[in-house]
């Protein structure tokens, strides 16, 4: 093995895509004005970040008037709910109540706009704070380690000084991973955000170790400086980091394909109010319980991962993506369970149910653009079921030629339609993957809430389950009067079952408080449907605070015994992200 020498630390990648040719005379060769250039956002500083929203602050996603009328359609007229502005909430920081000692180190920042971009992350009640000016409570300082000795140091001095402490990746949590509350004991946020290079290349093994603080562009463009990929596609990628990732078992876009994060974690170093815990990165052992799986998933409470090895593999031959329509839900679901269990190699399958399809199409589309497809996609007999399935190969041109093939017989029987249109809007889609959290903020400036949740569940409760679920969140609000627009896809399969993604809309109401019990009623109804023995309260954005209260359902109390055993045999005074994971 040779040491990797420092990349920079900002990249960027583009890549043009053309598009095609009008497809069978329709009026389809309206959608050859859609941009499908394909790009690879560089890595983002926190500074560079919005501070009450999400993503880099150059770059922002349209809604076509037509998509936020359907929307209208089924909650009502809305009105935006008001923002303070930064340089108001940055008089509501207190003063730091961290000891001078800890103060005065290099890595420690104590600065107000500092503390406060390390104060929330992405759920709804984080943007409910941000934009209404109530956050809190602040971290009480932000430290920036460089080293696994640096976040030694940290925790043996948050000891010392009793301290809480949290780790902080790229702060994308929407379940209030990050959010400091209230108590006696001064809060110190870690941020590994300076730990984001690769350290180490074993070609043979194809392992890559990395500091955990590395945000998945930067994990990409140095990965592909030397031919390898990692594959992890959360849709927060553009933000979020590898310690992130495992920390709270995240899934890929690509999961299919390149697995999940669990799959891809081989081992690395942990930092923990009891000492330094290495995690040899073995291929495969029958010793004893597996310490790399038991520290999956912790989210924070049993320490900061600061080093980690992840299993890498050859840059792909060829990756295509394409989107092709189905008659109804059933055969959709019929296409993935068949595809997965016969093993087609592809590397993603995702389908839309019927609301969602049309939402999606409305809202990425001109009026006239849905116009053409509606018309294309009626004339072969699809209709106001239709459904939506995206799916992608990755690997060598043979492969994926086979792979091509057995999923086309397979959509035929099933009464799939794609032709020219699949490659298209497959093209679309790659372009616009990371982009849909760039929306909320621009539902958010027209009064529109959205929101998602996610679980996963076995395939013959595929269906009650999805019912259920959106059946809840529907009539959550339904003491006020008020609709809630909702919609569902698999994102995820599995042999055994699959996952469930489902994404809502509704108004928001007279003030930030109001609107935000309206979320509480939503998030109440949609964590219960899921608190039943059958689905998991998370599939892929892990447990924070939000779903703390519905896991003992999932685990049982033993469960949950067992766990809190775990963790507190590791941070025995409970200082390390107390209430996340386990109330």
């Amino acid at each position: 093995m040779s040491k990797i020498k420092s990349f920079m630390r900002k990249t960027s990648k583009t890549a043009s895509i053309s598009t095609t040719s009008p497809i069978d005379n329709t009026s389809l060769d309206t959608l050859s004005k859609i941009d499908t250039s394909v790009t690879t956002p560089a890595n983002t500083p926190i500074e560079q970040t919005r501070w009450n929203g999400w993503g880099n602050v150059s770059i922002n996603k349209k809604v076509s008037p037509h998509g936020a009328k359907l929307i209208k359609s089924h909650i009502g007229k809305t009105k935006k709910l008001s923002s303070v502005s930064l340089q108001k909430v940055l008089k509501t920081v207190p003063k730091s109540r961290l000891p001078a000692a800890m103060i005065e180190l290099d890595t420690v920042s104590v600065d107000n706009e500092v503390r406060l971009r390390h104060a929330r992350g992405q759920s709804f009640p984080d943007w409910i704070a941000m934009h209404g000016g109530d956050f809190e409570v602040f971290p009480d300082g932000v430290a920036h380690p460089q080293s696994t000795a640096d976040v030694e140091t940290l925790l043996k001095l948050a000891s010392e000084y009793d301290l809480i402490v949290i780790p902080f990746g790229g702060g994308t949590s929407v379940a209030g991973h990050i959010n400091p509350q209230k108590g006696s004991r001064p809060v110190l946020t870690i941020a590994m955000s300076r730990m984001d290079q690769l350290i180490d290349l074993d070609i043979e093994s194809q392992i890559a170790t990395f500091g955990a603080g590395t945000q998945g562009p930067a994990v990409e463009a140095q990965l592909n400086a030397h031919g390898y990929r990692l594959g992890h596609y959360p849709q927060s990628w553009e933000l979020s980091t590898l310690g992130g990732w495992i920390a709270a078992r995240s899934s890929g876009q690509q999961s299919l394909g390149y697995g999940r994060i669990e799959q891809m974690f081989a081992g690395g170093t942990l930092v923990t109010p009891q000492g330094v815990l290495n995690i040899a990165d073995i291929p495969a052992s029958a010793a004893g319980p597996d310490l790399r799986e038991m520290m999956l998933g912790t989210e924070g409470r049993a320490g900061i991962f600061t080093e980690v090895k992840m299993r890498v593999q050859s840059q792909p031959e060829e990756e295509l993506f394409k989107v092709v329509f189905l008659p109804n839900w059933e055969a959709g679901k019929e296409v993935l369970r068949q595809a997965v269990q016969s093993n087609i190699r592809l590397s993603m399958l995702r389908l839309s149910n019927a609301v969602e399809t049309d939402a999606h199409l409305h809202l990425g589309t001109s009026p006239s653009q849905f116009l053409a497809i509606n018309t294309y996609l009626k004339a072969r007999g699809l209709g106001s079921q239709k459904v939506m399935l995206t799916y992608g190969v990755s690997g060598d041109k043979a492969q994926n030629a086979l792979a091509l093939t057995q999923f086309k017989n397979l959509l035929k029987q099933h009464g799939g339609i794609s032709g020219k249109l699949a490659n298209l809007m497959g093209k679309i889609w790659s372009h616009g993957r990371f982009k849909f959290p760039y929306l909320r903020g621009t539902l958010w400036e027209k009064g529109i809430m959205v929101d998602t949740f996610e679980t996963a569940t076995n395939w013959h409760n595929i269906d009650e389950q999805m019912q259920q679920m959106q059946a809840a969140v529907q009539t959550a609000l339904a003491d006020e009067g008020e609709a809630v627009m909702a919609f569902t896809h698999i994102s995820h399969v599995y042999k055994q079952g699959a996952s469930l993604y489902t994404t809502y809309f509704f108004r928001a109401a007279r003030d930030h408080t109001s609107t935000l019990s309206r979320w509480q009623k939503i998030k109440h109804a949609a964590s219960s449907s899921l608190a039943n023995g059958k689905a998991t309260i998370s599939h892929q954005h892990g447990v924070g605070r939000d779903h703390a209260p519905y896991l003992t359902a999932e685990k049982g109390k033993l469960g949950i015994q067992v766990t809190r055993d775990m963790l507190k045999s590791l941070d025995p005074e409970q200082r390390m992200n107390p209430g996340v994971l386990i109330e």
